[in-house]
């Protein structure tokens, strides 16, 4: 058979069809122009605008730190559109956050832990802790009397604040102090007045 004679008696076979089944023809020809209709509705009750280029603030993965994983969900969170490129969009940079107090806060404290001699300033630090405690266990102790002052139970002024009481120098120094040695040695000083040096108050108001 021909193919002309094939695609006339599917054209016809179609019409035939169609012909019979008025409803179904009158909804296949209504639908697709009620979807076109409800298209120029919406087009025309939001008009179109120009939107510039956003560029989003990349968030970290936890692989690159646990800082720069949590800023990026914290500090991101409302998702924001820039208009220009964002810092970290730069090749070998991970967060948008390197400029931030906490960053440099704690780039700051990892370069001082990482040098030859951090780990003797924790140390210090650990030995000077005891003397620290000392002195405000002190302060405290004296400010809790309190003086009346214009009402009863109230604070003294910051002015009439007492400081705490003055200590030997002896007590201040490190059990190990070869402060005097030095005064016995260097200077010729007599034992006794060495001890009457070591033994005399002073007092952190005029430290």
């Amino acid at each position: 058979m021909a193919v002309g004679t094939q695609l006339g008696l599917l054209l016809w076979k179609n019409f035939t069809y169609r012909r019979r089944q008025r409803i179904q023809l009158a909804i296949e020809l209504l639908w697709p122009l009620f979807l076109f209709f409800i298209l120029i509705l919406v087009r025309q009750s939001h008009p179109p605008f120009k939107q510039h280029e956003c560029h989003f603030p990349n968030k970290a993965l936890p692989s690159a730190g646990t800082l720069p994983w949590l800023q990026g969900i914290i500090c991101n969170m409302n998702n924001p559109c820039f208009r220009h490129p964002t810092p970290g969009e730069a090749p070998g940079v991970v967060g948008n956050f390197d400029g931030s107090i906490l960053s440099r806060l704690l780039a700051e404290a990892r370069r001082v832990l990482l040098r030859t001699n951090g780990q003797r300033l924790l140390r210090s630090f650990a030995q000077l802790l005891p003397a620290l405690r000392r002195l405000r266990g002190n302060g405290a102790q004296q400010r809790g009397e309190h003086r009346e002052w214009g009402v009863p139970g109230s604070r003294d002024p910051p002015w009439l604040t007492p400081y705490p009481p003055a200590r030997p120098v002896r007590d201040y120094l490190r059990e190990d102090e070869t402060f005097s040695r030095f005064l016995r040695t260097n200077t010729s000083l007599p034992p006794a007045l060495v001890e009457e040096l070591m033994g005399a108050q002073l007092s952190p108001r005029v430290v």
